[in-house]
């Protein structure tokens, strides 16, 4: 009976630095527009899709809920700008915080090795 040693390989660096990026993008995408979160959250549903290692799916998954759920929201509030911008504006800037605050925990946890 033969082993598989590919199953046995452990990160490499490159793997590492590609979550890295992502963090950084989504961290980043309200300076783009929403750009950078749109190409992280394409990159987190390919990455993920062939990972074997359960802390890395796991920080996959929560980017992607992050993306979904702040997208769900800004969609939910955003009559509140046809209301008047005050408004609006105070909601965008809650979501805008929540979004940053998911990112930067779930960066700060990935770097120490922890899931979600």
């Amino acid at each position: 009976m033969e082993t598989d040693l590919a199953e046995f390989e452990g990160k490499n660096p490159n793997d590492r630095l590609v979550m890295h990026v992502l963090y950084g993008l989504h961290t980043l995408a309200w300076f783009s527009g929403g750009v950078f979160a749109v190409i992280a959250v394409i990159v987190n549903y390919i990455r993920r899709a062939d990972e074997s290692d359960a802390l890395y799916i796991d920080h996959h998954n929560y980017m992607i809920r992050t993306f979904w759920w702040t997208l769900g929201w800004l969609v939910l509030l955003s009559p509140l700008w046809l209301l008047l911008f005050l408004p609006g504006l105070a909601a965008y800037g809650i979501v805008w915080l929540w979004y940053l605050y998911r990112c930067v925990r779930g960066w700060m946890r990935f770097n120490s090795h922890r899931p979600t």
